[in-house]
């Protein structure tokens, strides 16, 4: 009687393979997506950098395409809020022509994408009793969806202070 042992090794997964020299097809709808997100994005940038332009106070543009003006530094000593410390924003959201869409008090963790990117990406360089006047692009405020009172890709001035 003979025994016969055979043993599977797995195999390692393998790449889609490609015709050497032809690169994979784009889908034309997702190109003329991508384009149209360029379109809107570059509108936006315009559009706050003309507004951030004509303000008698000098803005500062952030990575985030978020022109921010700093009206009060709040506590050095307390040091600037960690990520993923609870604390308290109070926001006024406007629109460019300054209709009042929402006056709002928050306390969520800072850094985990519990307030508007635009807030979000630079609280934790703020300390608590930072004031500031935020000019912040569709993409870094309320996005493609908007909320129940502020409309899809809407540019808002966010008035900030974090307590």
């Amino acid at each position: 009687m003979a025994l016969l042992m055979v043993g599977c090794s797995p195999q390692a997964p393998q790449r889609p393979s490609r015709r050497m020299g032809q690169a994979p097809q784009a889908d034309s709808a997702q190109l003329a997506l991508l384009a149209l997100n360029q379109q809107l994005t570059e509108t936006a940038d315009e559009a706050l950098y003309r507004l951030a332009q004509a303000q008698d106070e000098p803005y500062a543009l952030y990575e985030n395409g978020t022109w921010v003006l700093l009206r009060d530094t709040g506590d050095a000593a307390q040091g600037p809020i960690r990520e993923g410390e609870e604390c308290t924003v109070h926001m006024r959201i406007y629109s460019l022509e300054g209709r009042l869409y929402s006056d709002i008090e928050q306390t969520a963790h800072a850094g985990k994408y519990e307030f508007p990117a635009a807030v979000d990406a630079n609280i934790g360089e703020w300390n608590h009793g930072t004031k500031a006047k935020l000019l912040a692009p569709w993409y870094a405020a309320y996005g493609i969806k908007g909320t129940d009172v502020i409309p899809p890709y809407e540019n808002v001035i966010i008035e900030i202070e974090l307590k």
